[in-house]
């Protein structure tokens, strides 16, 4: 029979390695996959400069709060990262406590809590990620609705939008470029449902590599992700922002109430809004959360403003009251 503990690795996708990496360690994150917004290389840099070892972690944002949900009474994490309506859930929950890190003031009012429970890191625009070689001769999809063709079957990809916030994320940005609101999710709900005529893939964690690899050729993902692949790997890719319009959101980060290591957690927080951390987003394609301008060769690397123009904000608060109704919506009539 399992241990209780192997049992909760195993559900919570980390391995008995990664837990015996994790309690050597000086700060523990939940939620910082390593192939998700270099976070790879931004661990390594934490490390070097502030000598605060984070192993990696490759939870959702979903997976993330439960596992703090069940380690309120004792928690395991110091720090989480996570999509901002799961942000906003956790400090509402009760799991974090205020911590305002160095390059708070700079971050516009309505991307943070006021006392510091959440703040955000950076930002991504959600689009289509596209293995151009996986095709096979298909064309590159300018559209949401192009992925209902027959042509395209088997080939797309979403997280799932009832755990993962990036596949929340993207019934939003469906639902907005369908012509829905966050007061009605119905054009992102019969999309989903035509969608399942054309077998998508629905995992539930980060898959750059499997679009890397060709496994899913369309994915709903990020402009960093996708810009990443593109100047990065080897290989013929490409990002779509769709015609019908799409989503900017930003990423946050909490300290855990009661963290083991309030420290350490304190420096980290402090790394990634700091100007060298501000830095290194913006090189891995992401929009920085305090006022940082993107590098020349970088910005030349992105669409052009045109198609920017698809991509708009939304209320982020309501985006997370309105989440849990979706989600069963979502199982109840998709999934």
């Amino acid at each position: 029979m399992k241990s209780l503990l192997t049992t909760v690795l195993l559900a919570t996708g980390l391995s008995l390695g990664a837990a015996s990496a994790a309690s050597a360690a000086d700060a523990i994150c939940y939620n910082c996959p390593p192939e998700w917004a270099d976070w790879g290389s931004m661990l390594k840099a934490i490390k070097a400069d502030t000598g605060v070892e984070v192993p990696p972690d490759n939870k959702n944002s979903g997976q993330a709060m439960a596992q703090m949900i069940a380690e309120k009474a004792s928690p395991v994490a110091d720090v989480a990262y996570l999509g901002v309506t799961f942000g906003i859930k956790v400090k509402d929950a009760g799991l974090t406590q205020a911590y305002k890190p160095k390059g708070f003031d700079e971050i516009p009012a309505g991307l943070k809590d006021a006392d510091g429970h959440w703040f955000t890191i950076h930002s991504g625009t959600l689009g289509l990620f596209v293995n151009k070689d996986a095709l096979g001769g298909a064309p590159v999809p300018a559209c949401w609705s192009d992925l209902l063709k027959p042509e395209y079957k088997g080939m797309v990809g979403y997280l799932d939008p009832s755990s993962a916030f990036v596949g929340y994320v993207g019934a939003v940005a469906v639902n907005t470029g369908l012509g829905g609101s966050l007061d009605n999710f119905s054009p992102a709900i019969d999309f989903f449902k035509k969608l399942q005529a054309n077998q998508p893939i629905v995992p539930k964690q980060t898959s750059y590599a499997r679009v890397v690899s060709g496994e899913i050729p369309i994915l709903f993902d990020y402009d960093f992700n996708a810009y990443r692949a593109k100047y990065t790997e080897k290989g013929n890719f490409a990002f779509v922002i769709p015609c019908e319009g799409t989503v900017v959101v930003p990423y946050v980060m909490s300290m855990v109430k009661n963290d083991p290591h309030p420290e350490a957690a304190k420096k980290v927080l402090d790394y990634v809004l700091s100007d060298k951390g501000q830095a290194m987003w913006a090189k891995a394609y992401l929009r920085p959360a305090r006022n940082v301008e993107l590098p020349k060769e970088v910005a030349d690397r992105f669409l052009p403003a045109a198609d920017y123009a698809r991509a708009k904000a939304v209320d982020y608060g309501k985006m997370e009251t309105v989440q849990k109704g979706f989600s069963d919506k979502y199982l109840s009539e998709v999934k």
